[in-house]
Order: C-alpha cells, then sequence, then structure tokens
C-alpha cells in the first residue's frame, strides 16, 4: 500500500484541479485545497502560510479570470511567486505543474504566458516537474459558445489529440506521488512530460459532432487565431511528441458518455 502523503492543489476546484483532489483522496492521500472559496488566495497569499504547514508536494493547477496574455502572464508570475515563498518557508519539497504541449513555441497568447509559467517555476525555489497536456475534450464546448454570433460559430482551426481533464487530473496526481526527481531549485529548465489524447482530431470536425449531439444545425466556420501568426495550431505545434503518455476517452467517447 503507498504511504499515505499531505499534497496541496492549487486550482482546487477547477476543470484539472478537482480531478487531481479526487483522485489522491481516492488513494487515501490527505489532501489541501487551494482555492479562494476555501479561503486560500494565492494571489494575495492570505491563508497560504497556514495551508502549507506539513504539505509534501504542491500541485499547481491555478488558472485566472482572463485568457488574455499580459493579465494571465501576471497572474501566473504572482501565483508562483506566493507558492514559492509560502512552500519554502513551510518546507515544502517539490512541484507539479500543469501545462500546455508546444506552448515554448508561442509568442503570443495564452500560451506564451503558460510558457512563462514554467520559467517562473523552474527559477523558483523548490524543485518542480512540469506536465504538458493537450486542449481538453471541455474545451470543444468552451469554443462553441465563445464562437457563437447568430447562426453561425468560428472555430479556430487547430489539429490538437484531444484529451479529458479527469485523465489530466489523475496523471498529476501520479506524478504528484511519484518517486521521481525534479528538478534542482533555480535550474534553468524542469523535467517535462507530455499528456495527450488517442489521436490526433481537427477541433472544427469534434465541434461539429458536439453541436450535432445537440441538434444545433449551426454553420461552423474555421478561423484562425490572430496569437498564432506562424499557424502552429494548424501546423501540428500543439501534437505531443513521441514520449507522450496518450489516454483515453476519445472524443466520440467522452460525448457518448453525456459529458458534452
Amino acid at each position: 500500500m503507498q504511504e499515505r502523503r499531505k499534497i496541496a492543489v492549487a486550482g482546487a476546484t477547477g476543470r484539472v484541479g478537482r480531478h487531481a483532489v479526487g483522485a489522491l483522496r481516492a488513494e487515501g492521500h490527505e489532501v489541501v485545497p487551494i482555492s479562494r472559496s476555501s479561503g486560500v488566495d494565492v494571489i494575495t497569499g492570505d491563508g497560504l502560510d497556514a495551508a502549507l504547514q506539513g504539505v509534501e508536494c504542491v500541485i499547481d493547477a491555478a488558472t485566472g479570470p482572463s485568457p488574455e496574455q499580459q493579465a494571465a502572464t501576471e497572474f501566473f508570475a504572482t501565483a508562483t511567486r506566493s507558492l514559492h515563498q509560502a512552500g519554502q518557508q513551510a518546507g515544502v519539497q517539490r512541484m507539479v505543474v500543469v501545462s500546455i504541449i508546444g506552448c515554448d513555441q508561442f509568442t503570443l497568447g495564452y500560451n506564451a504566458a503558460k510558457a512563462a509559467h514554467e520559467r517562473a517555476h523552474a527559477a523558483g525555489g523548490i524543485p518542480v516537474q512540469i506536465l504538458r497536456a493537450a486542449q481538453f475534450h471541455e474545451f470543444v464546448p468552451l469554443l462553441a459558445e465563445w464562437g457563437r454570433q447568430g447562426d453561425v460559430c468560428y472555430i479556430p482551426r487547430m489539429r490538437t489529440q484531444l484529451i479529458a481533464a479527469r485523465s489530466v487530473g489523475e496523471a498529476l496526481a501520479d506524478l504528484a506521488t511519484s518517486s521521481a526527481a525534479p528538478a534542482a531549485p533555480g535550474s534553468s529548465g524542469a523535467p517535462t512530460s507530455e499528456i495527450a489524447g488517442p489521436r490526433a482530431q481537427d477541433v472544427i470536425e469534434m465541434a461539429g459532432l458536439l453541436l450535432a449531439s445537440r441538434g444545433d444545425q449551426v454553420q461552423i466556420e474555421g478561423v484562425s487565431d490572430p496569437a498564432d501568426p506562424d499557424d502552429l495550431y494548424e501546423k501540428g505545434g500543439l501534437l505531443p511528441g513521441p514520449d507522450a503518455v496518450l489516454a483515453g476517452p476519445t472524443f466520440e467517447e467522452w460525448l457518448s458518455a453525456g459529458l458534452g
């Protein structure tokens, strides 16, 4: 039986964090949820010192309110600084951070903010491991909602290997309880692994499946993202490398289960 550990999850009520919390608790670990709803704020630092007392590892799955590059970068920089400062004082041994496959190729947009997030953690005072994930199945309904304009739904042209947020949360829990060695504090990089869905898919096609399952006959049009001047979305910049862990369910299976 695995040794019981005390692990904190930043962003514990979020799309990925809540699944990490569930996976850890199912394995019998003590989980400290870090979220504003639990009275702990990674931006102001309120409640953080007390929350991290006795914690061995922190999973950072926190996200800010805005996907805009500057706002997201500022959120990640502040949250990372708070976690490392409070974590060092509390004796936290390591951190596990969720990021995005291919984010280091981008100079604009949210992906560039996530690359800055990785660098901030790697330069912090606590050893860190990074898990880069593909876009979530749950991302497709959001894109359909954001892109709806009357009878037309505008969806970004994007190739990726969509994965369920639950699968990513479970992988974060596994990393947090593994014995793999993280990077030394202040190093220029950090051990980085990837997780993605079973196969490459076109997000426009998946949005079509989603809307059809809802009986929505809206017209779908593909658009390019201005934050992607090099067309990395369309040219495979979001696809995983050969060493990535591939995890189901597929988007179609996820949709058939009524999760969309």
